[in-house]
């Protein structure tokens, strides 16, 4: 996803007590950020951070690393963040920010870290061919998730796009993750505390069905 260039984005983030400017520091000690010892949940590819913001507000007793390439999207992953917290006695003390290439995810989190859970939110299909490698849901990068995810922890992944969501049914498969949850119509089933997210909403109001899985991989 394109977004323009904010020039109060980056500062706003080196202000900001919950981004991480050197994220390499806290590998395999992601634990010693947050305020509370209690488990972790990653998202990849976070955006504008409207899903995080729901999931931490609504999960006080989970901590949340999000993950996103793009400094200026994180920026308002940050107001968006801020934003949903006004209002409540709740401290903004359960997420971490952090601007990084997945693609290096593990110059940043180790099996030390015990990761719980991924989030993988209506990422970039790359439909084409020769592109797609860069897949949030390819093997590559399942290989790199699986070196930090918990056994018996979890993926969850939504999308838009059919064909993604058929290649990643494979994708899991062939990475030894089993498939707990499949379902192609996520918004008439039978899926409680699905958080709605801007892009989520687009498609859904242009007829288009959401796809969603969970993937756990063995214990």
């Amino acid at each position: 996803m394109r977004i323009r260039k904010k020039k109060w984005a980056q500062p706003e983030l080196d202000a900001c007590n919950f981004y991480i400017k050197n994220p390499q520091e806290y590998k395999g000690k992601w634990a010693s950020f947050f305020v509370k010892n209690q488990p972790i949940e990653l998202e990849v590819g976070c955006g504008k951070g409207t899903f995080v913001a729901e999931k931490a507000f609504r999960n006080p007793d989970v901590n949340f690393i999000a993950m996103d390439i793009k400094s200026d999207m994180l920026g308002v992953g940050r107001r968006n963040i801020v934003k949903r917290f006004e209002g409540s006695s709740r401290e903004i003390d359960n997420v971490a920010l952090v601007a990084f290439n997945v693609d290096q995810i593990f110059k940043v989190i180790s099996e030390d870290d015990k990761i719980d859970r991924i989030y993988i939110n209506f990422c970039n299909p790359w439909p084409r061919g020769k592109h797609n490698k860069r897949r949030l849901t390819h093997p590559t990068k399942l290989e790199l998730y699986k070196n930090f995810l918990k056994k018996g922890g979890e993926i969850h992944f939504k999308t838009d796009n059919d064909e993604l969501f058929e290649d990643s049914l494979e994708y899991f498969k062939e990475s030894g993750f089993e498939l707990v949850k499949i379902v192609r119509d996520l918004h008439n089933s039978d899926v409680e505390g699905n958080i709605v997210t801007e892009h989520e909403k687009m498609f859904s109001d242009e007829g288009i069905l959401i796809k969603y899985l969970i993937a756990k991989l063995p214990e």
